[in-house]
């Protein structure tokens, strides 16, 4: 736990505004049967119908390097640096991504989920989100996965927006902290289920009709929720809340390092969905190599069922 993370907090407002827009977080996923492989709330809708969309929206500020003027600040963050080294004593850390997530009033829609994990030769700059996460369950790329921690911290005074996360297992009681605003908890967020609890009021009016193209856009004097040039929505600076997500690479030494950077030991997609394949056939459930593998549905939908780990 970390109860102070920045000695003025008002700079976050700067880095929201030129960091702007943001986009769905959803737009990492195509549909339901992808986003179960990342959380339970893939299994609420229908298939026949379009994924609902939440007004949830995310930005990167940083990607191995700055991309919003002034994303240092999280970036190169001593605290974060020095709470992971303590979680990971002796290891090397290389912090990698900072990016935000900011939520209008909505009600709880997340059971919990995991945040996307990396291998060596496979992440996802290259590759679907849903087939990270599945490789990560599946315990069969234990070899090339390339560890990360993870500091949350809050900028949001209002109703709501807790945070849930389960620190000894999906199978355990989950802990349910407050928002409280510039403070942060660190953790090992590819394995530990998290969420975000109800944001806002009881009463709450969500957009609809939203789409994996909508954005939240600043508009000078608040944040407007804009799906192909119509405002479906429109919210105070203080209605929102805003959580900013450190994340830093885990190298055990030197070697392991050098073998991420030099790309001696990478995987290849087809080992990956070659290695899929042949545990489906162990465990009984044989199927037909799909002609799109990284698209294919009903793929997706095996593996789900294959290697499901969800808090219950």
């Amino acid at each position: 736990m970390i109860d102070r993370v920045l000695a003025d907090p008002s700079i976050v407002r700067g880095l929201l505004t030129r960091g702007a827009p943001y986009w769905t977080v959803q737009r990492y996923v195509k549909n339901l049967s992808e986003m179960a492989s990342l959380s339970d709330a893939g299994k609420r809708g229908r298939k026949d119908r379009p994924m609902f969309i939440a007004p949830w929206f995310r930005g990167d500020w940083a990607y191995d390097a700055p991309r919003v003027e002034g994303a240092e600040v999280f970036l190169d963050h001593a605290g974060f640096r020095d709470a992971a080294q303590t979680m990971f004593e002796g290891g090397l850390i290389v912090p990698q991504i900072v990016y935000v997530n900011l939520n209008p009033p909505i009600a709880q829609v997340d059971p919990g989920h995991v945040d996307i994990p990396a291998f060596r030769g496979v992440d996802r700059t290259r590759y679907p989100v849903w087939l990270l996460a599945t490789m990560l369950k599946s315990g069969l790329f234990d070899r090339w996965y390339v560890p990360s921690v993870t500091a949350v911290s809050w900028y949001y005074e209002g109703e709501g927006g807790g945070f849930t996360y389960w620190p000894d297992g999906p199978d355990q009681p989950p802990i349910s902290r407050p928002c409280i605003s510039n403070s942060a908890v660190v953790g090992d967020n590819d394995y530990m289920f998290h969420r975000v609890e109800a944001v806002g009021p009881d009463e709450r009016t969500l957009p609809k009709g939203l789409t994996l193209e909508s954005q939240l856009c600043w508009a000078g004097d608040a944040w407007e929720v804009v799906e192909q040039g119509d405002v479906r929505a429109r919210y105070t600076l203080d209605e929102v809340r805003v959580s900013v997500s450190w994340k830093a690479q885990v190298f055990a030494d030197g070697e392991q390092q050098a073998l991420y950077q030099n790309h001696e030991d990478d995987l290849t997609i087809e080992q990956v969905i070659e290695t899929l394949l042949a545990d489906l056939a162990a465990r009984g459930t044989p199927i037909q190599r799909p002609e799109d593998a990284l698209h294919d549905r009903a793929f997706v939908e095996t593996l789900n069922a294959a290697y499901r780990r969800a808090p219950d």
